[in-house]
């Protein structure tokens, strides 16, 4: 049976998700949870359908709805994961993918929109003359080289975003690539609740059965981490929620798959599904993302600091 889904934590939990080669550990903070997939080896890659490597997930039923000061704690939990991630030292590129004109397909876009970039301060900064203020040039020092960019899709560049990183990085040679995309989950309680880190890169369209190149570490010869937030489930993924509390079973969990496929059959069984307010979703969850990502690439700044020099 095909689990079609982003989320590694989610995998993990139906029929194949557990055994040998698949390491899960769980932890409350708050009301939060937190997750950390540990895939191992080959085989248990294959049973997944997930590249070997480290998922971070954490959950918050209220993430839409966090007030200001909440999900400033939230960007920084991620920021802290991100950075164990990440090499301590070199440029960083970040790439938003996904589609600017679908704003369920958005959240990439909107996050490299708030990156700070410093990749040309640094460059103005090495030919600035002798009598440049040498307090401006320590503060300057303490930045990490950043760039940041939204590739497209190949429905609108026709180049695939895989080729496009790959130039990027043969030209700009950074020491890491951090990916940001919209995700697919396979529960309707994950939609906007739920952020993904894994530093095993991205396979973009994957979870809506629309695959297109890799963007990985074996691709692009430098570590790659990705970023994502669930914003749609497929129409089918609805009819089997339902058909679960109708049965009130959970060992019937994989009948209401059988029965919900059956039920949306065809054309309907493509369908994926978005909350109504996916414009106010997308806003405010990019901007946290991109809070978090820029905490994790300028530990020398507060992300209080960040956040008053971005707003």
């Amino acid at each position: 049976m095909d689990y079609r889904t982003d989320l590694a934590m989610e995998r993990t939990v139906y029929p194949g998700g557990l055994g040998e080669g698949v390491a899960v550990q769980t932890q409350h903070k708050g009301s939060a949870e937190i997750t950390w997939v540990r895939i191992e080896t080959p085989r248990a890659a294959e049973r997944l359908g997930k590249a070997e490597g480290t998922y971070w997930t954490m959950t918050h039923p209220e993430l839409p709805c966090l007030d200001p000061e909440e999900r400033m704690d939230v960007a920084r939990q991620v920021a802290q994961v991100l950075r164990l991630m990440l090499p301590p030292k070199g440029d960083v590129l970040v790439l938003g993918l996904g589609n600017r004109r679908m704003t369920a397909d958005a959240l990439g876009d909107r996050v490299v929109s708030g990156i700070l970039v410093t990749r040309h301060m640094k460059e103005m900064l090495s030919s600035a003359p002798w009598e440049t203020d040498r307090s401006e040039q320590d503060d300057t020092k303490q930045l990490r080289s950043v760039c940041a960019m939204s590739p497209g899709v190949l429905g609108i560049t026709g180049v695939e975003t895989a080729e496009l990183a790959m130039g990027l990085v043969e030209r700009l040679r950074p020491s890491a690539v951090v990916v940001v995309d919209a995700l697919a989950a396979m529960e309707t309680d994950h939609i906007g609740t739920t952020i993904q880190l894994t530093d095993t890169g991205i396979r973009p369209g994957s979870g809506v059965g629309n695959h297109r190149a890799a963007i990985t570490k074996d691709v692009l010869q430098v570590p790659v981490i990705a970023i994502g937030i669930p914003m749609v489930v497929y129409a089918s993924t609805i009819v089997r929620d339902a058909l679960k509390h109708i049965l009130a079973s959970e060992s019937s969990a994989e009948a209401a798959h059988e029965m919900a496929e059956q039920l949306t059959g065809g054309i309907c069984g493509d369908m994926v599904v978005t909350p109504r307010n996916i414009d106010e979703l997308v806003a405010g969850l990019a901007d946290m993302l991109a809070l978090a990502v820029n905490s994790a690439l300028q530990p020398a700044y507060t992300i209080d600091e960040l956040s008053h020099y971005l707003h």
